[in-house]
């Protein structure tokens, strides 16, 4: 995996480009997880979030060093 692109000129380390990416799918689903109720039997949820924030950082990263093999 490359440790950062160009965009335009600007180098942009590949992790901080992955976690915005995270952050947009987890809010995403996080919505969807709201209108299904499942917040009703979560415990704590900034805890959850932050733990789905993780688990879609870490598959993400996956996909990207599989794609990039």
């Amino acid at each position: 995996m490359y440790g950062e692109f160009g965009l335009y000129g600007v180098f942009i380390p590949t992790l901080l480009g992955l976690m915005l990416l995270a952050y947009l799918v987890q809010n995403g689903l996080r919505l969807v997880l709201l209108r299904l109720g499942v917040y009703r039997h979560v415990w704590h949820p900034p805890m959850f979030n932050l733990a789905l924030y993780v688990l879609v950082l870490g598959a993400l990263f996956a996909l990207l060093r599989r794609i990039q093999a």
